[in-house]
């Protein structure tokens, strides 16, 4: 079972507002890591499945933020996953910026349109994580037995609040909510320590691995520490989709201890990076049960 615990659509990269893509894309052009061409950032459908092909199913993401102006509404991504429900899992973009239509569209989510789980991402929301009325969002995911995927925002530019994006700041969620299942994503790059930290302090906290692999030596330093800390079983596997593709996330996992090549530095065994790729994270973060199987019609 190969779970890939976080990827994204979007009809164009205007939905995002001011966190369109350009200037990332740039920097990773420059490096030598990405080729100069808009593939990179096109989100489609039809592209999305295909760099799905390897999997067994994919979490799809929404976002949504006032603050920059970024809206991928929920309903095309609950349409998309609804014609492939046996590979895709929706997670509902919500802003807890504005919590009193988060809550709504948190219960619209779950009970109308079968979303499993929810994302935001404080630093591009512009809120505290662990605001009280923000809280009260947390609250309904968990009650509805949703889990809550906070992205870190470093990849998005800057707009962010970095302030807003270290992993620390989840600490207090985790302990009012210990029945909420939170997950870090891009292991909280690049605060990585701060996750790892939390990994070990909180059995309701997990991190998934994408856009990570894209910098292998930060990579390395990052999966050495985490399983030198003991919370490899903590760590998802994600492709980061328009921007990997689930093969190449894939490969770019195994081939991590290459970089220990002809020197002293210790390797990271293979077995703990298969249990990277192939857990199971619908069963980890309990939606197993609640994933529907029955596609509507395209």
């Amino acid at each position: 079972m190969i779970i890939d615990c976080y990827t994204h659509i979007w009809d164009s990269p205007e939905q995002l507002g001011r966190a369109m893509p350009s200037a990332r894309e740039a920097r990773l052009e420059r490096a030598g890591m990405l080729s100069p061409t808009t593939e990179s950032i096109s989100a489609g459908v039809q592209r999305h499945l295909a760099a799905c092909e390897p999997v067994d199913k994919t979490f799809v993401l929404g976002f949504k933020s006032e603050f920059l102006g970024a809206n991928i509404p929920n309903q095309s991504i609950a349409d998309h996953v609804a014609r492939h429900p046996q590979r895709l899992i929706g997670f509902a973009g919500i802003d807890p910026s504005q919590p009193k239509a988060a809550i709504d569209e948190v219960r619209r989510a779950r009970n109308e349109w079968s979303m499993l789980g929810i994302a935001v991402s404080p630093a591009a929301q512009d809120f505290h994580p662990s605001n009280s009325q923000c809280m009260l969002v947390y609250a309904q995911a968990a009650e509805l037995h949703m889990p809550v995927l906070f992205h870190p925002g470093i990849s998005i530019g800057s707009p962010t609040k970095l302030a807003y994006a270290q992993p620390v700041l989840l600490d207090e969620i985790a302990l009012e909510l210990p029945g909420l299942n939170i997950i870090i994503a891009h292991m909280g790059y690049p605060w990585v320590h701060q996750t790892i930290a939390l990994l070990a302090k909180h059995e309701n906290v997990f991190a998934e691995t994408s856009l990570i692999q894209q910098y292998p030596w930060q990579a390395y330093q990052a999966l050495l520490s985490t399983f030198e800390s003991g919370v490899m079983d903590k760590l998802l596997f994600g492709s980061g989709f328009p921007y990997a593709r689930a093969s190449e996330a894939i490969e770019a996992l195994y081939s991590i201890n290459h970089i220990c090549h002809g020197t002293n530095l210790p390797t990271i065994p293979r077995e703990h990076l298969r249990g990277i790729v192939e857990r199971d994270a619908v069963s980890v973060l309990g939606i197993a049960d609640a994933m529907p199987t029955r596609a509507v019609d395209a």
